[in-house]
């Protein structure tokens, strides 16, 4: 079985989805709970979500097929945490948003386990987020990498009340240009259908910070979406006609960047390309 998918396309933007896989290798599945056998904190149904918009955008797509309890692959390799003081999982998460346990007593993996983890599934999925980054900038000069992620609405664990529906980081300013940030609030402010905030409860993680380089070119985001905004809570079915509005906005923010940096951009058609098991 593959490890992720990369779809190649001819459009300044990439949009990467690290929590939309639910692989998890017999061996690792046999030491979890059962809760965690479940993966309920999977990033439901972003490959759904995204897929029809960077087809008709002609965007490049990544997307892995195993589960972040397997690896994070929005956390930094050396672990260090993204929000400190607050409740967060790690890069082989012990932990479930929930609050309980993702391992059997006496399970967990240790030093050793988690970097072997980090060179068979993180090394090859961020190898291949940079190669695909590099193509672009070479062709465009300037490119968005989109980093789409959901979550449920109410996690008390993690966060007080209830999230917006949207949660755009651009890690405080410093992964994006005040043009594309602009740009980006000002349609999110033009609609009046979803609840939005720019860098609240949710910053943008590993893969924004890290990557997020506008003076190499290199402009990123998060979007963080709470799962009412296009499914039924918790875990529900991906519904079309539900998520079309979502569609919709996203793909306007996204568009709205490929306007501005290549506005006779052309088509040429996109291709895939799956990368095999290491």
């Amino acid at each position: 079985m593959a490890d992720l998918t990369l779809r190649r396309g001819n459009a300044p933007l990439l949009i990467s989805l690290p929590h939309d896989g639910r692989s998890i290798p017999p061996e690792l599945a046999a030491r979890m709970t059962p809760e965690a056998r479940a993966v309920p904190d999977t990033d439901w149904w972003m490959a759904a979500l995204y897929g029809p918009i960077a087809e008709a955008l002609d965007a490049s797509l990544i997307v892995p097929s195993h589960s972040r309890y397997v690896i994070d692959l929005n956390r930094p390799p050396d672990d260090r945490s993204l929000y400190p003081g607050r409740n967060t999982t790690g890069l082989c998460p012990l932990v479930r948003f929930d609050g309980g346990p993702v391992y059997r007593e006496g399970q967990a993996p240790d030093a050793a386990e988690v970097a072997d983890r980090v060179e068979r599934w993180w090394r090859p999925y961020h190898d291949a987020l940079a190669g695909e980054l590099a193509r672009l900038v070479a062709r465009h000069g300037r490119v968005l990498l989109w980093d789409g992620h959901s979550i449920a609405s109410r996690l008390p664990w993690l966060f007080e009340g209830e999230l917006p529906e949207l949660n755009l980081g651009t890690a405080d300013g410093s992964s994006c240009s005040p043009a594309t940030a602009t740009r980006l609030v000002e349609g999110l402010a033009a609609q009046t259908r979803f609840s939005w905030v720019v860098n609240g409860r949710f910053k943008g993680g590993y893969i924004t910070r890290h990557y997020g380089r506008p003076e190499a070119g290199v402009e990123a985001v998060q979007m963080e979406t709470a799962q009412r905004a296009y499914m039924r809570e918790p875990a529900g079915s991906f519904e079309p006609e539900r998520a079309a509005p979502l569609q919709a906005l996203l793909g306007s923010l996204l568009a709205a960047f490929e306007s501005r940096v290549n506005p006779q951009h052309g088509r040429a058609g996109p291709s895939s390309q799956r990368h095999p098991s290491v």
